[in-house]
């Protein structure tokens, strides 16, 4: 069984970025990925045609990995941390 990360289905959060402004992502559970891993899908919030900026895979572990090229370390683990202590359920 997969380890529960604390996001259910969808949040936005605040991401700061080291040399530009900081922006709001939308995490958007990934429900077609298995049995075996959460992924989270990310996307620039509040665009009608938000651009995909990857996606946050977690397994069994509750270890995590980026599947994308856009966000830096920094970034991701901001979204990582977010997603494994979310409180709110949505």
């Amino acid at each position: 069984m997969v380890k529960n990360t604390g996001l259910i289905t969808e949040a936005k959060v605040w991401v700061k970025r080291k040399d530009a402004p900081g922006e709001i992502i939308r995490v958007a559970l990934d429900e077609g990925i298995g049995s075996k891993t959460i992924a989270y899908n990310l996307y620039h919030a509040f665009e009608n045609s938000p651009e995909y900026l990857g996606r946050i895979l977690f397994d069994e572990q509750g270890y995590w990995i980026y599947d994308g090229s856009v966000l830096s370390i920094a970034e991701q683990e901001q979204l990582a941390n977010f997603i494994i202590n979310y409180a709110k359920r949505i």
